[in-house]
């Protein structure tokens, strides 16, 4: 059971030909779904955290370990996301056990729950995808990317009104890269600024617990949902409102301060 989560996040690679640099997310950006086939959901960007990697893999190339809550590598993951991905039981030291052997992650044995039963499972199928579609997205994730999925006054703050993946969804490669640049350097004016006032930024739907979680690439600080996210809802729901949401009228606004990027 182990590898389900793992095999969960590597999935999302199957749309391996869209390899280039994605948009970089906003402090204070959020993704906001009311109701949608019975599901609430909200998200919001609340820290800033850059990977470093001193080992450059090959094109595609993935490796890591599946680890338990002691913090022991318990299985290997290798592969390439856009071939196929391998998994093994490893020891304490991430070595393979004898006696194992790789096995393709879109399956699963009691081998990998160290029970050695050998019985198949199969965890996930790729879905089937619009024909000639530029993004390589599945429908699903055409749907929950567009307005259609968004609540009632949606938050300024939402991912969907982002002008520059707007841009790029209209097939403006040139408007979406301007846009882009211009959103990255509004965020570094608004880190300059609230850095020279010793400010910290608070988000809104979210409080830090004071918590950190080890992970192999360091602490994390731990955030709990902090229930507002809820009363806002609730007071737009029972306002009767149904506007509708108009990308040329409603501004991305995930941000701190005024507009800081010309100082």
């Amino acid at each position: 059971w182990l590898s389900f989560p793992a095999s969960w996040a590597i999935s999302v690679y199957f749309a391996f030909q869209r390899t280039w640099k994605p948009f970089n997310p906003i402090l204070g950006e959020t993704y906001e779904m009311a109701n949608h086939g019975g599901l609430t959901f909200i998200a919001e960007q609340v820290g800033s955290h850059l990977a470093e990697c001193t080992d450059r893999a090959g094109r595609y190339e993935v490796d890591g370990y599946v680890y338990s809550a002691e913090e022991e590598p318990k299985i290997l993951m290798t592969g390439k996301w856009n071939e196929s991905m391998s998994c093994q039981p490893c020891d304490q030291e991430g070595e393979p056990l004898p006696g194992t052997e790789l096995k393709e992650v879109h399956i699963i044995t009691d081998e990998l729950c160290f029970i050695f039963f050998f019985c198949i499972f199969k965890i996930w199928r790729v879905a089937a995808t619009p024909e000639k579609d530029k993004f390589q997205y599945t429908y699903f994730a055409h749907k929950i990317n567009s307005f259609d999925t968004a609540s009632k006054k949606l938050l300024a703050s939402d991912s969907r009104l982002r002008p520059d993946r707007y841009a790029l969804e209209k097939g403006d490669m040139s408007k979406a890269a301007a846009e882009k640049s211009r959103l990255e350097e509004r965020q570094r004016a608004e880190k300059r600024n609230r850095e020279a006032k010793g400010h910290q930024f608070t988000p809104r739907w979210f409080n830090m617990t004071g918590e950190v979680t080890p992970t192999p690439w360091g602490d994390l600080e731990v955030y709990e949902y902090n229930g507002r996210y809820t009363e806002h809802r609730a007071r737009i729901d029972s306002s009767g409102s149904v506007d509708e949401i108009d990308i040329n009228t409603v501004e991305f606004n995930p941000w701190q301060y005024g507009d800081l990027s010309a100082q």
